[in-house]
């Protein structure tokens, strides 16, 4: 989270070094150390439970699960909900600003997350065994941490 921060701030919003702001990217860094990296690898191996195996088939069933879910919501909706509002929270939001932040964000940011996670996670699921899935995930989240900076922190 602290990488694709600083490329959010450097590369997306041209801050430059006098204009980083140092206490984001701690915030993202405590963020992904937290929350996104222990709720992900568990979420792995939770899905490793429900559906082993490592055919075709199984692969695509755990992108569903993963993305969309069969009757809860998925793993991804919710994920990125609470992305949202623990990143609101710890910027300073009221509950109030948060919620309409989150109503503003959600949509697009589910929607781009649908763009990028459904190959990558087939993929995964399909060509790597599970002690690797979250290195995997990682390179590719850089970028995707970079998107979710800055659509987090764009106030």
């Amino acid at each position: 989270m602290g990488a694709g921060d600083v490329i959010a701030q450097q590369l997306v919003e041209r801050r430059g070094l006098q204009g980083h702001q140092g206490s984001r990217t701690v915030k993202m860094m405590a963020i992904g150390f937290c929350f996104v990296g222990p709720v992900v690898g568990g979420w792995y191996k939770i899905l490793d439970q429900l559906v082993p195996g490592a055919t075709k088939v199984v692969a695509v069933k755990k992108m569903v699960l993963d993305q969309v879910g069969a009757t809860r919501g998925g793993f991804a909706p919710c994920f990125l909900g609470c992305f949202l509002a623990i990143t609101g929270a710890m910027n300073g939001l009221s509950l109030e600003e948060n919620w309409s932040k989150i109503q503003q964000d959600y949509t697009d940011a589910l929607l781009t997350n649908y763009c990028i996670w459904p190959p990558v996670q087939i993929a995964n699921f399909y060509f790597v065994p599970l002690q690797h899935r979250l290195a995997v995930v990682q390179c590719v989240a850089i970028v995707w941490n970079c998107y979710l900076s800055w659509k987090a922190n764009r106030m």
